[in-house]
């Protein structure tokens, strides 16, 4: 999975840093309602007739297909909903309502983002680690999803004479391999097509410059303080000094130059003065990907330096840090000491409240696990991080019962998460009752954007033994939907 996960990361790694991009459905240039000064020519909309919406989104639904199963990408889901609460924030104050997005996050060290087809947008841990606050890391998602709204990796590839909607998978891997490993460059770039995307696919001037003024309108718009991106340019240029080969993989992608830097300066100094405070979230999951990174002992030592130095942005955060840091060592008696401090010194929060939880799962202490996950869901009863933990729990205790009134329930706020239907599976199974486990994991295949699978599973829905009369007809229609969709995939 890792190099499929890769390969797709490149498709725009390449091209998306470089424009990184996924774009809005208008393909029309960004329309400026402030007294910010965009000046930019007009990059055309070639890209509506060679490159269209929907190539974009069977692109998107490809990658994300990789992501749902990729080793390389973070499927922690408090780490994943703050990344989409913060860029959905971001997008609902750019200019295009219609584009929807996908973010997620790569298992990376280095300072990296990146957009791609269908409005999926990537970012390496590398970059959460390196932002300084919130504003900063805002500061870059505002500018992936300026690339994005202005359709600047359509314009790109609309400008090949190659059937892109059909090779661009192939081509992608052949770039990243050739990107990761530069032994295997000559095996992987086997074609002159993707020699000719390679060289092809180069930021140019305007689109940076571009993507550089949406963002940071969009960054003002949603509340932010726009000083957040002259900063993060001062981070990556001091990311140079300790980033392997060089500068770090977004100044490689997205080159930083003297011009860029002293336009987005000039601009922020005339937008008014905003002093905002880096969100709690933003420094609990900074931390627990702090946490998780590298060698648990190092970690367990930096927090503690910086606790007992009182160095820190965020006291709280360096506590739960810690107490992540221990649980990840199975050091359970220390970890539950940070919970405590947490818990009488910081304000109340389900972050807090799923770690202390997790502790219990870990000290075999069922009962009050489950009596934990019961208190903290009465506060934050639509917290997925509480709710896949409680369903793991009951699974594990064999409360099936339990799990599939809980799966239930969420699925109503939460339609297309696989992983409650994916706990349906599992407790139908757990209840041999084969036609709803395996029509439960057919639409959580389904959810992962695998049709094949899905189709699959419903298969063995409608041969299954038991189920009555409104069950079964419920998996035949859908079944042949689903083989209706595919037929529809397949066609050019």
């Amino acid at each position: 999975m890792k190099l499929k996960t890769i390969a797709i990361a490149t498709l725009i790694a390449i091209t998306s840093m470089q424009a990184l991009s996924d774009d809005s459905l208008s393909g029309r240039p960004y329309s400026n309602a402030t007294t910010l000064d965009t000046n930019l020519p007009d990059l055309g909309d070639v890209s509506q007739t060679v490159f269209t919406p929907l190539d974009e989104q069977r692109i998107g639904e490809q990658i994300m297909r990789e992501v749902a199963v990729s080793d390389e990408v973070v499927q922690d889901v408090e780490v994943i909903d703050y990344l989409n609460a913060l860029g959905n924030r971001l997008a609902a104050a750019s200019s295009d309502k219609q584009q929807k997005f996908n973010f997620f996050v790569v298992q990376d060290n280095s300072i990296n983002a990146f957009a791609m087809p269908g409005g999926v947008i990537g970012v390496h841990t590398g970059l959460f680690l390196a932002a300084k606050s919130e504003s900063e890391l805002a500061s870059v998602l505002g500018h992936e999803i300026g690339h994005v709204t202005q359709r600047h990796l359509a314009r790109m590839l609309a400008a090949q004479k190659y059937d892109m909607v059909k090779n661009i998978a192939g081509i992608a891997l052949a770039l990243l391999v050739a990107r990761a490993n530069p032994d295997l460059a000559q095996g992987a770039l086997t074609t002159s097509a993707a020699v000719g995307v390679q060289n092809q696919l180069d930021y140019t001037r305007e689109h940076e410059r571009e993507a550089d003024r949406v963002g940071l309108q969009i960054l003002s718009n949603a509340g932010f303080d726009v000083r957040g991106m002259p900063a993060f340019f001062t981070t990556l240029q001091h990311g140079s000094r300790f980033s392997e080969g060089g500068a770090p993989s977004f100044l490689r992608t997205h080159p930083l130059t003297g011009e860029r830097i002293a336009d987005v300066t000039n601009r922020v100094e005339q937008m008014p003065y905003r002093q905002v405070p880096s969100s709690i979230e933003f420094q609990y999951v900074k931390a627990k990907l702090q946490a998780y990174h590298g060698v648990v002992e190092t970690n367990i030592a930096v927090f503690e330096q910086n606790i007992r130095e009182r160095r820190f942005v965020s006291e709280p955060a360096e506590h739960y840090g810690l107490a992540v840091a221990y649980l990840r060592k199975n050091a359970l008696a220390q970890a539950e000491k940070e919970i405590v401090w947490l818990k009488k010194n910081a304000p109340a929060h389900a972050m807090v409240e799923n770690l202390s939880a997790k502790l219990q799962v870990a000290k075999n202490n069922p009962q009050a696990a489950g009596k934990h996950y019961e208190t903290a869901l009465k506060i934050y009863p639509d917290n997925r991080g509480l709710n896949y933990g409680y369903a793991e729990h009951l699974l594990a205790i064999k409360q099936a019962d339990n799990a599939i009134k809980l799966a239930k329930s969420q699925q109503r706020l939460y339609p297309y998460d696989a992983k409650f239907y994916e706990v349906l599976a599992s407790a139908y199974t757990m209840q041999n009752k084969q036609l709803l486990g395996h029509q439960a994991q057919g639409e959580a295949y389904f959810r992962k954007y695998d049709l094949t699978r899905a189709i699959e599973q419903m298969d063995l829905a409608v041969k299954a033994n038991d189920g009555d009369f409104y069950q079964r007809s419920i998996v035949e229609a859908r079944l042949k939907e689903l083989r209706r969709m595919q037929d529809s995939d397949k066609k050019p």
